[in-house]
């Protein structure tokens, strides 16, 4: 059964005529329209949401939430909502809608993300979605037939190393408690509601956590209550660290098993740096590159996507188009199918062939 929410309606696009037959014997070339759509993934922390709004901002594009507890409505600390100043200006699709206390499940976001991109479809902008929720995009971009009929996809994996990313992370949770973690759970708590944490926003990282410090907060002296709010803290980090760990083992399964176009992009020296250095870096190994590889996929020829190019504000601070940008554009090999005959590259669910069937008998 799917989650109903206050979202505005959308009006599902007729499928369009694959063929066109014209007056004669002439049967004009003919091929399935496709629109291009852009995924954003990686473990918690690694910046999704911070290359889903750079590549927005150059490109026509809105950003679509994939991530399970962000979907939710309320604690945007604990479930590190992206700030109105840190989207600037790009329009966010499924980002605290859903009901808290309801379960919005796969089968929930693979029917509203794919009436929404349909949506961004339609105005002639791309769709970016990002989100560290891999049970989701594996819903949508490889479960549901119509989607993949519809859509093209390219995916963007943003990559730190494992010991890199846990330090990020655990310096991330302690922002978020000075951010004012603590007191946004603090007012949602109820000790006499709050028995069960496998329903809704309840199940976010930072929740259930703080149950044993917030119960008995008001009941202990002051040295119980540092240590119980300390061990609090320490499992937050924790069990942060092992979600990451678990995203990441999901996306090298769906890598392996996938037919994905997928582009690998390792972030970790732009997390061992600080201050002003962190932009520019980010800028050049994880913004440019990927801005260069979204550019080349909404050009490529085998598919057909409304002309985003023109829009495309390129940064000419990054390369100049008389040279060879400085990092490797090939997804990773997916190596070919071979046959008796010869060896055919691998294609994906998005090719098409064109057919000309006029002239003479």
């Amino acid at each position: 059964m799917t989650m109903k929410l206050s979202l505005t309606a959308y009006k599902q696009a007729q499928p369009q005529p694959c063929v066109n037959f014209h007056g004669g014997r002439s049967i004009k070339p003919f091929f399935r329209r496709k629109y291009k759509v852009v995924f954003v993934v990686g473990p918690t922390g690694t910046g999704k949401s911070r290359l889903a709004i750079d590549l927005a901002t150059r490109f026509p594009a809105e950003v679509v939430n994939c991530d399970k507890m962000q979907v939710y409505k309320g604690l945007d600390i604990v479930t590190n909502k992206v700030t109105e100043e840190e989207c600037r200006g790009v329009p966010h699709h499924l980002l605290g809608i859903a009901d808290p206390n309801a379960n919005f499940t796969s089968d929930d976001f693979r029917h509203h993300a794919s009436l929404v991109v349909e949506s961004i479809t339609r105005r002639g902008r791309l769709p970016i979605i990002a989100g560290g929720s891999n049970s989701y995009i594996e819903a949508l971009a490889n479960d549901d037939p119509e989607f993949r009929l519809r859509y093209e996809c390219c995916f963007l994996w943003v990559d730190v190393h494992i010991p890199v990313l846990y330090s990020f992370l655990s310096e991330r949770v302690d922002r978020m408690v000075k951010a004012g973690l603590i007191d946004e759970v603090r007012d949602m708590f109820d000790p006499n509601n709050f028995d069960d944490y496998s329903q809704g926003i309840k199940r976010a990282i930072g929740v259930p956590e703080l149950d044993r410090f917030l119960r008995n907060e008001a009941t202990v002296d002051a040295k119980t209550r540092r240590m119980l709010l300390h061990e609090a803290i320490d499992k937050i980090k924790e069990n942060t660290c092992m979600l990451a760990s678990r995203q990441l083992q999901k996306i090298h399964r769906l890598r392996n098993e996938s037919n994905w176009n997928m582009y690998h992009i390792d972030a970790t020296p732009v997390f061992k740096r600080s201050g002003k250095e962190v932009d520019k870096l980010w800028d050049k190994l994880v913004a440019g590159p990927s801005t260069m590889i979204v550019k080349k996929f909404l050009r490529d020829k085998n598919y057909v996507s409304p002309d985003l190019l023109p829009l495309y504000h390129q940064d000419r601070s990054i390369w100049s188009q008389s040279q060879s940008p400085p990092w490797p554009l090939a997804p990773l090999d997916r190596g070919p199918v071979r046959s008796s005959s010869s060896t055919i590259p691998v294609c994906s669910y998005a090719d098409y062939h064109f057919f000309d069937l006029s002239g003479s008998d």
